[in-house]
């Protein structure tokens, strides 16, 4: 396979570069310079956020089989790539989100919910409508039998730069009382990065088109499991102080901002994690379990030093300190 990422140097494209590279393919990434790009690809820089004529000159020639793009930005950046690139290459993957659906999503919601609005020429806009006008913009250009679009969910697992399970690992190493938001039993649907990675190469080299909802299986993992993970992974002394949704919202605390990953049930819970993904599984799905991702991620985390990246286009994550303090002594 001779694979374009646009992007490629961070999280989700990193993962499908390494992943597509262990398999053999032949992979050139397409970024602006200015992360390191796995060791074994072409690289090519420009920039999609100035004009076409300059930011993408480095892509004005050159094959390819499959283009894979995770922009989350202005709809017209996409455009602009897959114009250029539709009699080059054969098929275009965009990393798209579950986002798309219009709010508020019903549970168990599959491909065939209702949509957000889009526009593949718009320029800055929320990010529901950014992705969901990527999509139109990849389909524009590629035609519905050449587009392929991955509706993920929460992502996770190695090289994340949003914050969400390095907050939860970095809490639990430092031990001590920790609040966790409940119930245990909680069911948490979302894909490690390297499962969505292994799917969408599989997905492309099987040549499947249209929209996927792309998370784990609904309670493929619980909150309980999940924090037991990190406790385990990490050696730490840690005590889990679970404590009831209606406690913890009062206080003020915001879920899946506060507390990353942790949403009560609702509206919002309904809509985050419990999608219907029986199109992806039958068409070859594969969850790690949970403990793997932990592990993973932690040791990833400690080989550079702790510190996770930050997406600068991201708010930082987590619950402060004193704020947990405080709720935990009252």
């Amino acid at each position: 396979m001779r694979l374009l990422i646009l992007g490629g140097t961070e999280f989700v494209g990193r993962a499908v570069a390494e992943a597509a590279l262990a398999r053999g393919a032949e992979v050139t990434v397409f970024h602006r310079g200015r992360h390191e790009p796995p060791a074994g690809v072409r690289t090519l820089t420009g920039d999609r956020t100035v004009p076409p004529s300059e930011g993408l000159a480095a892509l004005a020639d050159g094959e390819w089989d499959v283009v894979v793009d995770t922009w989350s930005s202005s709809p017209s950046a996409v455009r602009d790539a897959a114009r250029l690139l539709a009699d080059r290459a054969g098929r275009y993957v965009y990393v798209s989100s579950r986002s798309v659906y219009a709010w508020p999503p019903k549970a168990g919601l599959g491909e065939d919910g209702p949509l957000a609005e889009g526009d593949p020429d718009a320029g800055e806009v929320p990010y529901a409508q950014a992705k969901r006008g990527g999509e139109l913009a990849a389909l524009d250009a590629f035609g519905p039998d050449r587009s392929l679009f991955v509706r993920a969910g929460l992502i996770v697992g190695p090289y994340e730069n949003v914050g969400r399970l390095p907050w939860w690992l970095g809490r639990i190493a430092r031990g001590g009382p920790v609040l966790a938001p409940g119930p245990r039993t909680l069911p948490l649907q979302y894909i490690d990065v390297r499962d969505l990675a292994a799917w969408t190469l599989d997905a492309a080299g099987a040549a499947l088109s249209g929209p996927y909802n792309l998370v784990s299986p609904p309670g493929h993992t619980t909150m309980g499991d999940l924090l037991d993970a990190c406790v385990q992974v990490t050696g730490s002394d840690a005590e889990l102080r679970w404590t009831d949704p209606e406690t913890i919202l009062a206080a003020g605390v915001e879920p899946w901002s506060d507390l990353p990953v942790w949403i009560p049930p609702g509206e919002l819970y309904d809509a985050m994690h419990t999608a219907d993904v029986s199109k992806a599984v039958a068409s070859g799905l594969r969850c790690r379990p949970v403990r793997e991702t932990v592990a993973d991620t932690w040791a990833w985390l400690e080989s550079i030093g702790g510190a996770a990246p930050q997406r600068p286009d991201r708010p930082s994550l987590g619950l402060a300190a004193e704020r947990e303090a405080a709720l935990l002594a009252s």
